[in-house]
């Protein structure tokens, strides 16, 4: 268990309250390639080649409602298996954010080469079905019933449980191949947003600071980058996601952080919040923190 999980729980029973059956488990955190990153040799991912225990796996995130018996995965990524394991069994049902392959590929797991899973829910707006629908070898696991597609509207909540809904909200992001979301995910008593990509703050339809000062939640927002020049020979430009400093700014250099608190997510391997101590305080020191795996949250 974790630093921060551990003291959750004990501030929840030093209160004398039961912990709440819904809770959300950060399974991954990092951008579609991981750490280690194909290719790269600077002593990051040359370190965690040498020891698992640097590792870091693709941003995803675990959802479970005890009472109901039931797990629930966000995106399914290259290291899906790692994080079913992670979530402890097979989901009951996997939620997409967009077609870039650190959300879908872990999808491929679930055909008659490896699992042969019998009609896995797959939720997911209608673009993105229409993606897996009509491309190999996505379509095959519609055709052999492997994944069962269940449409999504933007917008409208879905009740997964009981005691657990989401609801996709539309953000821009390179829509290449499908529309982009975030999940809104809501327990019994608190709210989460997992937002892993989006391009730019300004582009959306609505303000993150806002949104996090308005609810009751906990925000896991795209922290890709943090600086402008972190890939030599590539233009950020193409790739398009907020700086770090620049949702920093957004909320006056401070973070909200009762009752609300951002994490930073989907941390490319070039990113110094994986490495740099010094840049980690700084903006923990702001209000905001750096997901880690494994941590836990009562929803």
């Amino acid at each position: 268990m974790g630093l921060f999980s551990a003291v959750l729980l004990a501030l929840v029973a030093g209160t004398g309250v039961k912990p709440a059956a819904v809770e959300a488990i950060v399974l991954g955190i990092a951008q579609d390639g991981g750490v280690p990153h194909l290719g790269c040799r600077q002593e990051l991912c040359v370190q965690a080649r040498r020891d698992p225990s640097k590792r870091r796996l693709v941003a995803s995130l675990g959802l479970i409602d005890r009472t109901a018996g039931r797990r629930f995965i966000v995106d399914a990524t290259p290291d899906f298996p790692e994080q079913v394991d992670l979530l402890g069994g097979l989901p009951d049902g996997i939620l997409l954010t967009h077609a870039h392959i650190g959300h879908y590929l872990g999808l491929a797991q679930l055909g008659r080469e490896v699992l042969g899973a019998k009609r896995m829910p797959v939720y997911c707006t209608p673009s993105m079905a229409r993606f897996l629908r009509e491309n190999g070898p996505w379509k095959r696991l519609v055709a052999l019933e492997n994944i069962e597609i269940r449409e999504v509207a933007p917008g409208v909540e879905v009740e997964l449980t009981p005691s657990l809904k989401a609801t996709a909200i539309k953000v821009p992001h390179r829509d290449e191949d499908s529309d982009t979301v975030a999940w809104l995910v809501a327990g019994a008593t608190r709210r989460l947003l997992w937002l892993p990509d989006i391009d730019k703050w300004e582009k959306w339809d609505r303000a993150i600071e806002d949104l996090v000062r308005e609810t009751s939640l906990i925000a896991f927002v795209d922290g890709t980058f943090f600086s402008a020049d972190e890939i030599p020979g590539r233009s950020i430009r193409d790739i398009p996601h907020p700086l770090v400093p620049e949702t920093v700014a957004r909320f006056g250099g401070k973070a909200p952080t009762s009752p609300a608190k951002v994490f930073f997510i989907h941390l490319n391997h070039t990113n110094p919040l994986l490495r740099d101590a010094a840049v980690r305080r700084d903006i923990e020191r702001k209000g905001f923190g750096i997901a880690g795996e494994g941590m836990r949250f009562f929803l």
